[in-house]
């Protein structure tokens, strides 16, 4: 019985500055049309994968430089993903200028994107819901609101209520700066397909 060949390696092509600059630059246009399909600025999401996908702390120059932004641009855009803490100020010795980079831990920078994104969108909307259906908490004010279709109302707005404090719940174990919660769920339901 003949032995089965082993597969045949397939060594790629060596890696040129051009080809590296080249795939930067596609992370780079890629990101930013994702953040701009997720309501995040264009301009914010390039910077932030410049910074990612370069590795290495960039000065508000640089980042003008490589995108092609201007100064108020890109100082904007690096002050707001200093505040989402993504990126972080960095000083070099000997050197008087700003330097940012980006976090590196994937995972650290997802949760706190979702960290983000939940303080400004679903705590709002949230606490916009129990104002609703607290508008509607007691009886019905004679003959022009109809009994049932209040009942149903509230029934709908606890239930979505019910719906998005678990959601909440659920984001609070995933999000916290120091928990593991997102990446060990991820990878569980990965598994479980």
């Amino acid at each position: 019985m003949a032995r089965p060949k082993p597969p045949r390696i397939v060594r790629p092509d060596p890696v040129d500055a051009a080809t590296l600059h080249e795939a930067r630059q596609r992370f780079i246009a890629l990101w930013g049309q994702m953040g701009a399909k997720w309501g995040i600025p264009r301009t914010m999401a390039e910077v932030h994968a410049l910074l990612f996908v370069e590795g290495r702390p960039l000065n508000t120059d640089e980042v003008m430089e490589q995108l092609k932004v201007s100064r108020g641009s890109a100082s904007t855009t690096l002050r707001a993903l200093v505040e989402w803490s993504i990126v972080h100020r960095v000083h070099l010795p000997g050197d008087r200028k700003e330097y940012y980079e980006a976090e590196q831990d994937v995972w650290k920078m997802f949760r706190t994107i979702a960290r983000e994104r939940k303080k400004r969108e679903i705590d709002p909307l949230l606490e916009a819901l129990h104002e609703c259906r607290e508008a509607t908490a007691g009886e019905p004010a004679g003959r022009d609101v109809n009994a049932d279709a209040l009942k149903a109302h509230n029934h709908r707005l606890d239930r979505m209520l019910e719906l998005l404090h678990l959601v909440d719940s659920v984001s609070q174990r995933f999000v916290s700066p120091m928990g593991k919660g997102l990446e060990v769920a991820a990878r569980i339901l990965s598994r479980a397909s």
